[in-house]
């Protein structure tokens, strides 16, 4: 079978659950092969062929922290020509996105981004139109290049060789083009990433201030969950814009996602209505995120939601 390239996501050598999620659905189409790069790339190997990394593509070249994405891109398409890979697989975020654009271009391919799911023909499921309408895609030309969101494949382990092979590229001056002259470590605390996490709870215009975001934590708290937020709630200022869930902020697609006094407004839809289960907490039984939800709870939010935590406690204990 044909090497299938996975970019893995990593910090340091620890790779984020997308990549294993990635790895798995790698297995379905081809022989997975892990692309590793940058600072700790090589501590990642036996990590990545735990779920079924055959081979294990390794650099940790200075410009691939020093740049932005442009060296990244560069190896990846080196890659590409020595390896004619059936399909080239991305996280489908910021970063992946950007790379999964700029190895199109060099390698005249075409690229596919916010696919949910890839059959073994290499066809990829993607919503479109604020997630209203979902298609069935193919490339036509060159290598597929396929960024694939975050929980779409559950992960599962598949130990494998793990080969490692250290890679080397040469890099433009317009991969070196904008240059990393600083870079900050967000304190994230001990919830899961946005992005990431298999579970969400997310408030919205109905929490009534930033106060009400207590709750929505607390439930977050005890289900191990990340916390989004509507646009609503963080253009007031109730919580911060990085953890807006919609369209005009980020797009997540977790196991289980639970909105808690939130519309339902297409805008907010748009960025999670790809959820495996929706679970809507609103006092309006006409509120339109009920016609998208799998459960629906009408009633007061401050009622029903330090219930729901108090209820999950008892079974957790």
């Amino acid at each position: 079978m044909a090497e299938v390239l996975v970019l893995v996501d990593h910090v340091d050598g620890t790779p984020k659950k997308v990549s294993y999620e990635l790895l798995t659905l790698a297995r379905e189409l081809g022989t997975p092969s892990a692309v590793v790069l940058g600072k700790g790339a090589s501590a990642a190997a036996e990590k990545v062929a735990a779920y079924g990394a055959e081979k294990v593509y390794v650099s940790e070249a200075e410009e691939l922290d020093g740049y932005l994405t442009g060296p990244k891109a560069a190896v990846l398409a080196q890659l590409v020509a020595d390896k004619s890979p059936a399909a080239v697989l991305l996280p489908s975020n910021a970063e992946g996105k950007e790379v999964a654009a700029r190895l199109a271009v060099k390698t005249g391919s075409g690229l596919i981004t916010d696919a949910v799911g890839v059959t073994p023909d290499l066809v990829a499921e993607q919503p479109i139109f604020g997630g209203s309408v979902v298609v069935s895609s193919k490339v036509a030309t060159g290598t597929p290049i396929i960024t694939v969101r975050a929980n779409s494949t559950a992960p599962s382990e598949a130990p494998a060789a793990g080969t490692v092979e250290q890679v080397t590229a040469s890099f433009s001056d317009a991969d070196k083009a904008a240059k990393v002259v600083e870079s900050v470590v967000e304190d994230k605390g001990g919830r899961p990433d946005l992005g990431d996490a298999s579970i969400v709870v997310s408030g919205g215009r109905g929490v009534g201030a930033a106060e009400g975001f207590g709750i929505v934590e607390k439930l977050a708290d005890t289900l191990g969950a990340a916390v989004g937020a509507s646009r609503a709630a963080t253009d007031a200022g109730w919580y911060p814009h990085q953890n807006q869930v919609g369209q005009t902020g980020r797009t997540v697609s977790p196991q289980l996602y639970i909105a808690v006094g939130i519309s339902g407004a297409i805008q907010h839809r748009a960025g999670m209505q790809t959820s495996k289960t929706i679970v809507a907490v609103n006092k309006d039984p006409e509120a339109p995120i009920f016609e998208l939800a799998d459960f629906g709870l009408v009633g007061d939010l401050f009622t029903v939601v330090p219930q729901l935590a108090e209820e999950i406690i008892k079974r957790k204990s």
